[in-house]
């Protein structure tokens, strides 16, 4: 199998969601998933659980902090190095010959807020095996990753609860 590269950006909900529905489908059929959430740190996230689910099978390592970087708050030192720390998991996992799906969940956001750059994704990119499916989340991909990749999905927001109703992010669905 050759794999290939996905794209999945937008401002609608159900980027990583996607993702690791992709991640579980391949657990089920004998994959070997890795997953590396750049700008996610939160230690009661449901995603937590799927390496207990999938023994063996899905790889799942947070590199963020365990709050949000708030709206138009310069990135501090300590998360450049976090996604940095991230990176080079992400780049090893995808030329160790250890998995066969690899998902750099919110990569997109981590170039769009200059926390990583152009470099760094094209060395992830180019760093991958011939037959890793490589995954990158997050809103606001960047023109060059949208023109390398084999697959782009775009999420658009149409109605959200949390703009139409206040609701917070509920643990089993949002996180």
């Amino acid at each position: 199998m050759q794999g290939r590269l996905q794209v999945y950006t937008g401002n609608g909900k159900g980027k990583t969601t996607a993702a690791l529905g992709l991640a579980v489908r391949a657990a089920c059929a004998g994959l070997r998933v890795f997953v590396g959430q750049l700008m996610k740190g939160r230690p009661d996230s449901s995603a937590l659980c799927l390496p207990a689910r999938f023994p063996g099978l899905i790889t799942l390592e947070q590199y963020g902090s365990p709050g949000l970087l708030p709206a138009g708050e310069e990135p501090s030192g300590d998360d450049r190095a976090r996604a940095s720390r991230g990176l080079e998991r992400l780049i090893d996992a995808v030329s160790s010959g250890e998995f066969d799906v690899v998902i750099a969940d919110e990569m997109n956001v981590a170039l769009h807020m200059g926390i990583l750059k152009r470099d760094h994704a094209c060395k992830l990119i180019d760093s991958r095996g011939p037959g890793v499916e490589l995954i990158l989340t997050g809103r606001n991909a960047p023109g060059y990753l949208i023109e390398a990749a084999d697959l782009v999905t775009e999420m658009t927001e149409v109605k959200h609860y949390y703009s139409t109703e206040g609701l917070q992010a509920r643990k089993g669905i949002e996180y």
